[in-house]
């Protein structure tokens, strides 16, 4: 008797290591779960992202709720990286000797981008919605690119760049409708990184 239970627990812990041995299935999130578990990166994989998951995280981004639906926002994408290394070439020229140029200009820095491989760029007809709207796009992107597996980084200096004389040229590239105006850029690429949750401040929320 003694040995077949001795038989039994080591039949049941070779399939537990088989089990564990064998990948499984990647769970899915859920909506709650990746809003949580999401994080902005800022150091990614020179991997080319697939056009087609650009072009699904951007669907997801127009996808957003707007006001009035008058879905006045521009999204451009772009994944060239010749046009990528120029305009950083510009924008370094520009910031260099400025505090910007003395925290962004490391030993591993690759593009004004956050070195990703392809940026979103959003633009929107300036109205009281615009910044609204264009938010609530973003928020959609990057968690559209977090379920693919993507990194992102929401970033605002590029618009600076972009809309003084150095990058003037580089806005024109962008084909931004008439009078539409940049909001910020969007890095996209594979992570190299997992950075830590920050602390959250919990008593902003109240219940009146």
């Amino acid at each position: 008797m003694k040995q077949i239970i001795i038989t039994v627990i080591l039949c049941a812990t070779a399939l537990i290591g088989l089990r564990l041995a064998v990948p499984q299935p990647e769970q899915k999130l859920s909506v709650i779960e990746a809003i949580h578990s999401r994080r902005s990166i800022r150091e990614y994989k020179t991997t080319p992202v697939e056009r087609e998951k650009l072009l699904t995280v951007a669907k997801a981004g127009i996808a957003a709720p707007n006001a009035m639906n008058r879905q006045a926002w521009a999204v451009r994408i772009v994944d060239n990286k010749e046009w990528i290394d120029s305009c950083t070439a510009a924008f370094v020229n520009s910031v260099k000797g400025t505090p910007l140029g003395d925290n962004l200009l490391t030993d591993s820095f690759r593009n004004m981008f956050r070195n990703a491989p392809a940026v979103i760029f959003v633009a929107a007809e300036p109205s009281a919605y615009a910044g609204v709207d264009c938010g609530i796009l973003a928020q959609n992107v990057m968690l559209a690119a977090y379920e693919l597996g993507l990194g992102t980084c929401c970033l605002g200096s590029p618009v600076g760049f972009m809309n003084s004389a150095e990058g003037a040229k580089f806005l024109s590239d962008l084909n931004l409708p008439q009078g539409y105006a940049l909001q910020f850029a969007i890095a996209i690429g594979y992570p190299d990184e997992s950075p830590e949750a920050k602390p959250r401040d919990e008593s902003k929320i109240e219940i009146l």
